[in-house]
């Protein structure tokens, strides 16, 4: 039934709007109790937002449309959400198995997975991510690959079709991939440069096992290069925030999180 008084309806979304722009995020839920109004009511007004390129719908909520991402350098992510992704980290290199050759992405999540797992034998690793390099080589693991390509200092990643070339020619049990943004509702992953995706589609190919790991922030953001379907992942390790992004979730995904 169409709503009557459009008037109220522009102050009603106008409210909505504001709310967004300070929680950069908001369940429908949260929105309905927030502006007094049905679920029904608020999902109307963000497809409404939406079609005049307002926000953007996400999985059982929204965010402003200044929230499609754009990474930050490594040398300031390394500082945001430290305690979380130190958490991830440690919660994500339990999957490895004794004996795993582990493809691990650039990125400083992932780097926390790569600190942990330095302390342990018998792994080989396969990298194209300069820091975490670094961090293995440092350790003095016996087995450590690091792929070619153009080097990207925003993440510290070599990547490009030359690191895509190379990282096929590898097998992993295991990968551990970076995101700018887990988009739920459209079933997506993403990265904010295109240039970095398609060595990460390479690095999917050619894994036995594909993890993400992603702290909470990732979880209400678009980002503009989708690197692949959510169904391409198999595990998604991230904090225990996140579970108030998540709303609700078909059960077969759900299977796939592991909260740290």
């Amino acid at each position: 039934m169409p709503e009557q008084g459009t008037g109220l309806a522009t102050s009603r979304q106008s409210r909505l709007l504001d709310r967004l722009e300070a929680c950069s995020y908001a369940p429908v839920l949260d929105l309905s109790a927030y502006l007094g109004v049905s679920e029904a009511t608020v999902r109307r007004d963000l497809i409404d937002l939406e079609a005049r390129g307002l926000i953007r719908r996400t999985h059982g909520g929204a965010m402003p449309l200044a929230q499609i991402t754009r990474d930050f350098p490594n040398s300031e992510r390394l500082t945001r959400h430290a305690a979380d992704k130190a958490r991830i980290g440690k919660a994500a290199a339990d999957l490895v198995a004794d004996g795993d050759a582990v493809f691990l992405d650039a990125g400083t999540t992932v780097l926390q997975v790569a600190s942990q797992l330095a302390r342990r034998t018998g792994l080989t690793f396969v990298t194209n991510g300069t820091d975490i390099a670094a961090c293995l080589a440092g350790a003095g693991v016996e087995r450590l690959y690091v792929t070619g390509g153009e080097y990207h200092d925003m993440n510290r990643s070599l990547s490009g079709p030359l690191a895509a070339a190379t990282i096929r020619r590898f097998n992993v049990d295991r990968l551990f991939l970076s995101v700018s943004a887990m988009d739920l509702g459209r079933g997506q992953i993403a990265i904010s440069d295109p240039a970095l995706a398609e060595a990460q589609r390479a690095m999917i190919e050619i894994a036995q096992e594909v993890i993400v790991v992603a702290d909470h922030s990732k979880f209400t953001r678009s980002a503009l290069a989708v690197i692949a379907p959510l169904e391409a992942v198999d595990r998604i390790v991230t904090d225990t925030a996140c579970r108030d992004c998540l709303g609700a979730i078909p059960d077969a995904l759900a299977r796939k999180f592991i909260f740290a």
